[in-house]
């Protein structure tokens, strides 16, 4: 996953250089927390003076890397070398280099790209700016790389990618000892943040506009374990379930073997968890999972599914798979075709082995040719395609709720639909009937599901099966689409009503 953090923020302070303030760019790879150090990273340059860039190239370019996904290192210098040339041209220009895989290159970066001009790893995020003026400043790299956590990340500046969600972490670092995984060496043992802190934060974000929030954590279910109360999940869980105005809550990602069923009981019980759940399978071989140190076995994976759907029978779960481990006969490879096939995944990620220095399994015998792990892999995305296409036509006739989200996809311009997401999870893209108002992002419609595939559902409602809760989300997107251009907001009282501020365009379907 790539992503680049960019969004509307107020003119900062003029540079030390003259009254035009230097421009920054975030490019961010890897996974959900990811993303959520990327909008710290945003936050503290924001906080530092610097502004978004827009339409041209960055005064400073940061890239937050991945150590996990394949061909992490090789995308990082890549996109270095491309830059190098760029740099060369505009004198000032700095690129910083931080996440996972400066936590375990650090030196090797600067020697293969020497033109870099700071390197920080997971635990220091917050020393960025400082970084790049003492870089500035004395005319050489800096590279700075901590054992343990600094600030928790939560603590620093940010800039939410999007003012009706947001991300908020619960805890860093890891316990486990996965064999495939490279992330305990890299963001540490697991540190849990108090509770407190954690519904402070929320509530802060509900204040600003959000709806939704992600809880996030390598490990989410085993949060509480540092403190000592392992059942802190379910009560935080109940907690999120308090705070008047947040309407939807999610978590990623849960371990199986730590996986109780205090959780299920407050996922069901609480009115504003959301009825979806992602939990990484990896594989359904019991002997493979034995040989990746997961600590659990393919029918209890499986009894946690049953248990949950007892308590949420809508409910949809997604999950990660690793075909190809070193090792896997076809036999273990039927048996996660078996355990797919039994659990009915709404989602799968699916990933090829690949071997990533510094874990056990890299070290492991009868690694697998290249061919057989790319067929085994296409006959698993069949499976889950068919599943999933199953899964998402049992849907069709369904009254569902949609959070109108910025996003259009791709046929927008041609089908003149929006896009949003379910309680779920689902991917809806839905028509606004003729003479019906448009909603906001971060508005909520309610339509009925009229057509599936197998990664969206389709709603093109008729005017009397139409209906647009306008929110505090939506009023947030008016506000920060004000903020970006100017233009004024739109009187609260008066929906429907006053000028386009810099949203897509809001297609109405013509019968």
């Amino acid at each position: 996953m790539s992503s680049t953090v960019v969004s509307p923020s107020p003119s900062p302070a003029p540079s030390e250089h003259g009254s035009v303030p230097r421009t920054y760019e975030v490019r961010t790879f890897g996974c959900q927390m990811n993303v959520h150090d990327s909008e710290r990273i945003s936050g503290l340059l924001e906080d530092a003076g610097y502004v978004t860039a827009v339409g041209g190239q960055a005064d400073v370019v940061v890239f937050n890397t991945c150590a996990v996904r394949e061909n992490a290192d090789n995308k990082l210098y890549g996109n270095l070398g491309q830059l190098a040339p760029v740099k060369q041209s505009r004198p000032g220009m700095q690129i910083a280099v931080g996440g996972c895989l400066a936590q375990k290159d650090r030196e090797t970066i600067l020697r293969k790209a020497p033109w870099v001009d700071a390197v920080f790893g997971t635990h220091n995020i917050g020393a960025l700016p400082a970084l790049l003026e003492r870089a500035r400043h004395n005319d050489e790299a800096q590279l700075e790389i901590l054992e343990s956590l600094d600030v928790f990340p939560s603590t620093l500046p940010t800039k939410r990618d999007a003012v009706y969600s947001g991300w908020v972490s619960i805890s860093v670092g890891c316990n486990n000892t996965c064999t495939f995984c490279i992330v305990p060496s890299l963001r540490g043992k697991e540190k849990d943040r108090r509770p407190g802190d954690i519904l402070a934060e929320i509530e802060a974000l509900v204040a600003d506009g959000a709806i939704e929030v992600t809880l996030l954590g390598q490990n989410v279910n085993s949060y509480g374990v540092e403190f000592g109360d392992r059942g802190a999940f379910a009560k935080l869980l109940r907690s999120c379930g308090t705070i008047e105005g947040l309407e939807r809550v999610r978590f990623t990602s849960p371990h199986p073997a730590a996986f109780t069923d205090d959780v299920i009981d407050a996922m069901a019980e609480t009115p504003n968890v959301a009825p979806q759940l992602h939990m990484p399978l990896q594989s359904g071989s019991d002997r493979i999972l034995k040989a990746m140190r997961r600590s659990y076995r393919s029918e209890k994976f499986l009894g946690i599914l049953d248990r949950v759907r007892a308590r949420m029978p809508h409910a949809s779960i997604s999950t990660d798979i690793i075909v190809g481990f070193p090792g896997e006969t076809e036999e273990d490879f039927l048996e996660t075709l078996r355990v797919v096939e039994q659990a009915r995944f709404a989602t799968a990620f699916t990933f090829q082995y690949s071997k990533r220095p510094g874990t056990p399994a890299a070290e492991l015998p009868d690694q697998l040719p290249k061919a057989v792990v790319q067929e085994r892999y296409e006959r698993l995305t069949a499976l889950q395609d068919r599943i999933a296409a199953e899964e998402n036509a049992a849907q069709v006739g369904r009254r569902v709720e949609v959070l109108v989200t910025a996003q259009q996809g791709r046929k927008a311009h041609e089908t003149h639909r929006l896009s949003g997401r379910s309680r779920d999870q689902r991917l809806v893209h839905f028509s606004v009937p003729e003479g019906a108002e448009a909603p906001r992002p971060g508005d909520l419609v309610t339509v009925t599901i009229t057509e599936a595939a197998a990664f969206h559902l389709v709603a093109d409602p008729p005017a009397g099966e139409y209906h647009l809760r306008r929110s505090r989300a939506g009023d947030a997107w008016d506000r920060s689409q004000a903020e970006s251009c100017g233009a004024p907001v739109p009187g609260a009282g008066a929906p429907g009503k006053g000028v386009s501020l810099g949203m897509p365009a809001l297609p109405v379907r013509r019968d």
